[in-house]
């Protein structure tokens, strides 16, 4: 018997997102840039898929690590208003991770410096054997140590028979395919971008098609390339699936890809087809865009149905 939905594994930050005017190219060393706006909001990808899951109704936990510190508050806070657990209760003595995201409105384009402190020591030390009683084990990126925290839990999701879905990020995808082997060969779902393929791939395919062709000795079931506005292509049950997102304006892009990730596994878990699958993940993902923030603009179910008729996405399906 299932205890919950989804056990989601990552990191959990406080992301400090400050909007300039100037173009990035403009710029050089020494000069002083006044802001535009900035706001203050939590991320990583534990808490994104986590409170993402939530919100379309599943019951999830979490594990990260936390600092002692006044971000690790804040974090605990919205986990809390959320009815999350993290079931890892001790500190890190490092600092909660943290994001300064640096937008351009001239550029539509982003910088983001990023601080990798407590989710470097997430360890199992606290994670006892019913936190395996799970569906689904949603696993985004994880550095130094805890990556062989990520490694111990895809062996114990193999040898559990639990269900694995993987999003790796750029600086983890860019480590290589040997590297990630332990874990891709545990993966049930494996999600990434054009870029974050073509890192772990260690090629120059520009091609989405030959990336997704090049993917499949990977090992994972089921395989899903994003491309930011551009249309998408996922392998599944020995079919290739194309969509094409709807046309919306951005805002800002943080937290698009565990928007979509989130929204594609619930309705998976609720055994939509996966061409609805695919939808309902990229309209979720089309309404954090239109926000400040990874979470904000997060849908419930129903709101999403609602969004899938709205936009009519066609998904194409081709035998191979």
């Amino acid at each position: 018997m299932f205890k919950s939905d989804v056990l989601c594994v990552g990191s959990a930050t406080v992301d400090n997102m400050l909007t300039i005017e100037q173009p990035f190219s403009s710029l050089k060393l020494g000069d002083k840039v006044l802001v535009k706006s900035t706001e203050t909001h939590t991320g990583g990808g534990a808490t994104n898929s986590a409170c993402a899951l939530a919100k379309l109704s599943l019951k999830v936990k979490i594990l990260t690590k936390l600092g002692n510190d006044h971000n690790a508050e804040l974090i605990l806070k919205e986990l809390k208003e959320n009815k999350i657990k993290n079931v890892c209760p001790c500190r890190s003595k490092k600092n909660t991770d943290t994001a300064t995201i640096i937008s351009s409105t001239k550029e539509k384009d982003r910088l983001i410096l990023v601080y990798k402190g407590a989710s470097t020591e997430i360890s199992l030390c606290s994670h006892h054997k019913q936190n395996f009683r799970v569906k689904w084990i949603y696993l985004a990126s994880l550095l130094g140590h805890s990556f062989s925290t990520a490694k111990e839990i895809a062996a114990q999701a193999q040898r559990k028979k639990v269900s694995l879905l993987f999003n790796p990020s750029l600086y983890l995808a860019q480590k290589g395919r040997n590297y990630l082997a332990p874990v891709l060969r545990a993966t049930t779902i494996l999600v990434l971008n054009k870029e974050e393929m073509q890192a772990l791939l260690n090629t120059k395919e520009k091609e989405s098609s030959g990336l997704l062709q090049k993917s499949k000795s990977l090992g994972p079931k089921t395989i899903i390339i994003t491309n930011g506005p551009k249309r998408m292509l996922a392998w599944h049950d020995n079919k290739v699936y194309s969509l094409v997102p709807p046309d919306v304006p951005i805002v800002h892009t943080t937290g698009a890809g565990d928007a979509f990730t989130s929204g594609l596994l619930y309705a998976i878990i609720k055994k939509y087809s996966f061409e609805d699958a695919l939808r309902l993940g990229q309209v979720n993902s089309s309404s954090v865009i239109q926000h400040y923030g990874a979470k904000k603009g997060l849908l419930n179910e129903k709101h999403a149905l609602n969004l899938m008729n709205k936009y009519e996405m066609k998904v194409t399906i081709k035998n191979k």
